[in-house]
């Protein structure tokens, strides 16, 4: 057993890590310098589902466990589920990572190991920095404490800041192949053959998408609705009645998954600020606690519709991906093989560089989401375009 366990297919940044984690146990002393194997900021960098935040964490686990991660020690369970006093797990659920945050890191991160020798923080999310909070984290960077590893993770290397990307040592991350993540869900979770193959074929390599869509019929009917899009696309109205339903999909599966998880954050808090006791009621203060966390939730809500339109829309690149491929001359690699006959007759009806267009079309409409552009207007002028 040991926290590696769970990396699929990334047997050359486990290599890496281990011996950066050995250089520090040099002379079986616990802390002495390491050597230039190991470095105080690394970054991670992969795609969605190669597994980069899931990388850093059991680095963290890895340096603060007396056994090198271990996996079954309390300071790898502890570092794991953000228990661990020198290990920070930073994450957002919002839009971005303010500097008010990474001020309030940097003040905690001074302080010196409490149980071990490191104190480890990981951002999983750092392309969602401000300028201005990267500016500040930079400083950390530039000027680390002796004890102090930070472990950033973005999605390329192009999403950090420059600066901050040439003070860390990079290791990159790689998708799982179809066949691993199949392997996986069966062996770790105890999904049917067929059904881990349709999830890690259509996850492309997504493990975490992969086991969701295993064990969730809801999702997978979802799915289904979404990539039957582009077969009703016969015109404008068409277009505009397809980008509506997507938004409503994404919208409805955001409420879904945010409306019970809101009220209880809110109920929490006023309990926390006396609601409901004898006296007077709600402390000092606890109104706008309560207005700071409903900003903090619509916010969350609003990156949920936005990363389900996201999901969405590499789902419907697949169709076209699997298009392309039939146009040239290739039926054996098809991601959506349930849509086989549907896709054979797209194909024949359409020319390729006209695919190619609409999967160009796909990509910039990403990234438009990406630089907050209203996704109902983005999804109308895609669809527009994905219909002609």
């Amino acid at each position: 057993m040991s926290v590696f366990d769970n990396l699929v297919d990334q047997e050359h940044v486990v290599e890496i890590i281990k011996k950066a984690v050995a250089s520090t146990r040099v002379g079986d002393q616990r802390f002495e310098a390491p050597t230039q194997s190991m470095t105080h900021a690394w970054v991670f960098t992969g795609p969605p589902g190669s597994g980069r935040s899931s990388a850093a964490v059991a680095f963290a686990q890895a340096l603060v466990c007396p056994n090198d991660g271990c996996g079954t020690c309390n300071q790898c369970k502890s570092a794991a589920n953000g228990a661990h006093p020198d290990v920070e797990n930073i994450r957002t659920e919002g839009l971005s990572i303010k500097i008010d945050e990474v001020r309030e890191l940097l003040a905690r991160v001074a302080w010196a190991p409490s149980m071990g020798g490191w104190r480890v923080v990981v951002m999983e999310d750092a392309d969602r920095l401000t300028e201005s909070a990267a500016n500040a984290l930079l400083k950390a960077i530039e000027e680390p404490g002796s004890r102090t590893v930070w472990l950033l993770c973005a999605p390329t290397l192009h999403d950090v800041l420059p600066t901050i990307r040439s003070r860390c040592r990079h290791l990159q991350l790689v998708t799982p192949s179809t066949a691993a993540v199949a392997q996986v869900l069966q062996k770790r979770d105890g999904i049917s053959p067929q059904m881990a193959d349709f999830a890690a074929r259509v996850s492309q390599g997504h493990i975490g998408r992969a086991r969701y869509l295993a064990n969730n019929e809801s999702v997978r009917n979802t799915r289904t609705t979404i990539m039957k899009l582009p077969l009703t696309l016969k015109g404008i109205s068409s277009a505009f009645a397809a980008a509506q339903t997507l938004v409503d999909l994404a919208t409805e599966q955001a409420n879904q998954a945010s409306d019970q998880r809101n009220e209880k954050e809110v109920d929490d808090l006023s309990l926390a600020y006396g609601k409901g006791a004898t006296g007077r009621g709600m402390a000092t203060g606890g109104s706008k606690a309560i207005k700071d966390l409903e900003k903090e939730q619509k916010t969350r809500s609003t990156r949920m519709v936005r990363d389900g339109l996201d999901a969405a829309l590499l789902d419907i690149a697949t169709f076209y991906r699997d298009v392309m491929m039939v146009q040239a001359g290739s039926n054996d690699a098809l991601i959506n093989k349930e849509l086989e006959n549907e896709i054979n007759t797209y194909a024949t009806n359409t020319k390729p560089h006209t695919t190619i267009n609409k999967i160009n079309a796909i990509m910039n409409a990403r990234t438009n989401l990406g630089h907050n552009a209203a996704p109902l207007l983005t999804i109308e002028a895609l669809m527009c375009v994905l219909a002609r």
